[in-house]
């Protein structure tokens, strides 16, 4: 019998202190109880779950290892995250746009090259789901996949759009992003020399992303209680009555949601048809 285990991590704010700013938003901890409770209702174990404060680099690395040493082959592990994401300068060549995705966490960004080489930990065909409620999320499990015009995510941002366009996005500001890494570049730098490429990752476990946006795009922090992506993920859900695999599931996501936010999904590692075509949250 497969074991399920799941991770939770939301953040309203980040460490005025690192950033320059405490990047305020009102959703993502209510985002990580809301998926902690789905998990909960479908069989998971919760293993932690992460809110503001605590969710710093250490415990979210410490999390995963956790997990990757209890997890067998055919077990599931749910991960979600939801926050500011940003993005640092490439510096091991593995990006095709030359920059690398991050969690912005609460002491400091959490680049996509660590998260894919913890990943990496994970033995083989244990199946891992990511769930990303945040900016730039669209490879942040470290795959390449395609994106929308920059003149799509511009109209977003045309105040003659519905007030949904208008609500907070989950971006770090671009001042913010910009002095975090002229003052921490040693740091990032560090981190991306200290892990393989994408191309020299080896990955065992069977990693299936949904993430609120593309590369490219932003996400919404919502206007009521969730994140759009993660408010239309549950509407979706429909407490279980939803019938279909996590395509079906990502597809009438994306048939839900405005033509500025378009959630992504792709597989890393083993990239197994069989996964893909499960019921979502299916231990």
């Amino acid at each position: 019998m497969s074991n399920g285990l799941s991770i939770h991590i939301g953040l309203n704010e980040i460490d005025e202190s690192r950033y320059g700013t405490k990047g305020e938003l009102k959703n993502p901890e209510n985002d990580a109880v809301t998926m902690r409770d789905l998990a909960k209702a479908n069989g998971f174990e919760t293993l932690t779950t992460l809110l503001t404060r605590d969710a710093t680099s250490e415990n979210v690395a410490a999390a995963l290892k956790t997990a990757a040493t209890r997890l067998t082959a055919g077990d599931l592990l749910l991960l979600t995250y939801a926050g500011h994401g940003s993005q640092v300068p490439d510096k091991n060549g593995d990006e095709p746009d030359r920059r690398d995705e991050t969690w912005v966490l609460y002491d400091r960004q959490f680049v996509d090259d660590e998260l894919y080489a913890l990943l990496g930990a994970f033995p083989e065909d244990v199946r891992v789901l990511l769930l990303s409620d945040s900016c730039h999320s669209g490879t942040v499990s470290r795959d390449v996949s395609h994106f929308l015009d920059d003149a799509e995510l511009v109209r977003a941002f045309d105040t003659s759009e519905p007030s949904e366009v208008r609500a907070r996005i989950r971006a770090l500001p671009q001042d913010a992003q910009f002095r975090n890494y002229q003052r921490d570049q040693e740091l990032y730098d560090g981190i991306q020399r200290s892990v393989p490429a994408l191309d020299l990752q080896d990955i065992r476990a069977d990693v299936l992303l949904l993430s609120g946006c593309q590369d490219n795009q932003t996400s919404s922090d919502g206007t009521g209680a969730n994140g759009l992506f993660t408010e239309t993920l549950v509407k979706t859900w429909k407490n279980g009555a939803f019938r279909g695999s996590y395509a079906t599931l990502h597809r009438q996501i994306v048939e839900s949601m405005p033509f500025y936010q378009t959630p992504n999904m792709l597989q890393t590692g083993k990239r197994t048809k069989e996964f893909a075509a499960q019921t979502p949250f299916a231990i």
